[in-house]
């Protein structure tokens, strides 16, 4: 590897790092935000659902958006902005103000999310370009880690939640810096043409919603983060309260099971080519299922274990649904695959809802019901609809996440 292409994975990494450590760095919080604030459980929780609501609403926007401006210049400017936001949560007054400015951050976050493997595409071709996104996905991974495992340690460490969002608002300064250093994908742009492109874009990803196949995919995304997000929201409250009584510190380092998605997910993604991917996005989520059915019995060690096999099981689906759905789709795979993507934050919006309620009026049984119920149901639509019927050269295409 070239060193300018080294600097360029590094600035792609670490942008990676801070955008997907904002995106979770309030799920070991919410015990500290609703004191604080004066919010229940399922309140709280909001801090985790508007930004997902918001990545939801406008990652498909953002193709047409960085081919009229730049790839690199959308990157910069999304990740600049998202800092402002971070760092303004960390002074926010109220509850609803808040709520409001990580709906922010998740208006911002795809500036990078989505643009930056198209970026690695163009700039460095089909060529090779697979082990640089593997790289970044890694790094994607590490933020998510980061932020629910650091900001709790911070916030422990500081005696307040406010100092979290200030470390991150610097981190994420930090990766709009290396950014700026990214030569310029060749592209050509589409100056004057920003309706046409709208337009094209959600016409090709609406017919993907007309394919039985597709949406059953779609839905197992769905299902799959509203399970795995539920149960990582309300976490906190379950360790916090009786009979664990767990401080932020402690709490957060639950969130270090997510590791186990680093090893899973190319597993997976390696026995995808020799096994069905309806077999194992079922076998995924059913895994998932067992580990949120362990967080019910009454001991810190089944909890633990508990999160970890949620974690094997979340990544070996979550490795295989967006390689069976660029297989699968004939045409737009970019459409289908950002389609994918809106499904799976929808069903996060509604996990770090709906378990809320029910954990309120019954307890952590609600979020283990709730949550459970949502991966048993995204498995047997995978089993019903997700038949691995494609045409013989899809078959050669390689998974990717």
């Amino acid at each position: 590897m070239l060193s300018a292409e080294r600097r360029v994975v590094a600035a792609l990494a670490l942008s990676a790092v801070a955008v997907f450590a904002d995106l979770y760095l309030t799920q070991p919080l919410l015990p500290a935000l609703s004191r604080e604030y004066g919010v229940s459980a399922a309140a709280a929780g909001t801090t985790i659902s508007a930004v997902v609501l918001a990545i939801a609403l406008t990652s498909s926007a953002y193709g047409p958006i960085a081919e009229l401006f730049g790839y690199e210049k959308t990157m910069v400017a999304g990740c600049a902005l998202l800092a402002l936001a971070t760092l303004g949560c960390a002074f926010a007054p109220t509850f609803p103000v808040l709520v409001a400015l990580r709906g922010v951050q998740g208006l911002l976050v795809p500036s990078v999310s989505v643009v930056a493997v198209p970026y690695l595409g163009e700039l460095r071709g089909a060529r090779g370009v697979g082990a640089l996104v593997g790289i970044y996905v890694g790094a994607s991974v590490a933020g998510g880690l980061l932020g629910r495992v650091v900001s709790g340690l911070i916030a422990e460490w500081t005696g307040s939640w406010r100092g979290s969002f200030v470390a991150f608002a610097a981190l994420t300064l930090a990766g709009a810096l290396a950014l700026r250093t990214l030569p310029p994908a060749a592209i050509p742009r589409r100056s004057g043409r920003a309706a046409e492109a709208f337009r094209a874009a959600y016409r090709d990803m609406a017919a993907h919603l007309f394919e039985p196949r597709l949406l059953a995919a779609f839905c197992v995304g769905a299902s799959l983060f509203f399970g795995f997000i539920g149960v990582f929201t309300y976490l906190p409250y379950l360790l916090s309260a009786p009979p664990y009584l767990l401080s932020t510190g402690p709490i957060a380092w639950f969130y270090a099971s997510y590791v186990a998605g680093i090893f899973t997910a190319p597993l997976a993604g390696r026995l995808s080519t020799r096994i069905s991917r309806r077999l194992l996005m079922a076998g995924g989520l059913g895994v998932a299922l067992g580990g949120v059915l362990l967080t019910a019995l009454p001991s810190l060690a089944a909890v633990c274990a508990g999160t970890v096999v949620l974690c094997v099981g979340m990544f070996a689906a979550q490795a295989t649904a967006p390689a069976y759905v660029n297989v699968t789709a004939r045409s737009a795979k970019g459409g289908a695959n950002a389609l994918y993507q809106v499904f799976y934050y929808v069903g996060a919006v509604l996990g770090s809802t709906i378990p809320g309620i029910a954990f309120e009026r019954v307890g952590w049984n609600g979020v283990v019901w709730t949550c459970g119920a949502s991966l048993a149901l995204g498995a047997c639509v995978s089993l019903a609809f997700a038949h691995d019927r494609v045409p013989a050269e899809a078959r050669e295409l390689p998974a990717s996440r």
